[in-house]
């Protein structure tokens, strides 16, 4: 299993089978799937068809979701990482996402800003993306802020699948990171 990134407090690896009951606890939460325009998961097997999905975006794109464990309980805590967005939205296509999502218990803790600025880190310098681009509903006022701490800039408003979202984004030469990567 590979470790992508290495930060203060996490690791962050790519996400295998042995992760599906974590992710489980994570998935199943309503208050976690509250912006995300779905329903939490019911069963442990939809986790496992995630991971499945996941895990084609690393062989099809080279890049997907990695999971966050923290270095302290060597525990999953969430995931963050790039997807490739190949669909149109806001008249755009053909752009890498960025995405969070943890456990609630480890909210407010900072984990999603410390991975997140990783992850943009290893997209400018490792993949060499000019860009990088980040949704979020309007009215979550927490994850506009994570994409607003690690340097997206908000752009405009769209309509993301019937609710109102943030555009933002961030241009390689902006970063505002600096992590440690593995090899």
């Amino acid at each position: 299993m590979k470790i992508f990134v290495e930060t203060e407090r996490l690791y962050l690896r790519e996400i295998i089978f042995d992760d599906a009951e974590s992710m489980f606890d994570m998935d199943s939460n309503a208050e976690v799937h509250a912006y995300l325009g779905n329903l939490p998961c019911t069963t442990l097997d939809e986790c496992k068809v995630n991971i499945e999905f996941i895990r084609r975006q690393y062989i099809q794109n080279g890049i997907g979701r990695w999971a966050i464990i923290e270095k302290e309980s060597e525990k999953f805590i969430g995931w963050p990482g790039f997807k490739l967005i190949t669909e149109t939205y806001n008249n755009q296509s053909n752009y890498y996402d960025i995405g969070y999502r943890l456990i609630k218990r480890y909210w407010g803790k900072g984990y999603a800003t410390e991975a997140a600025k990783a992850v943009i880190d290893y997209g400018f310098s490792k993949m060499e993306l000019s860009l990088i681009i980040g949704i979020a509903d309007i009215e979550n006022t927490s994850s506009i802020k994570v994409l607003e701490k690690i340097g997206l800039s908000r752009i405009s408003i769209f309509n993301y699948n019937g609710r109102l979202h943030h555009w933002m984004k961030i241009e390689n030469g902006n970063s505002i990171i600096n992590s440690n990567f593995a090899s």
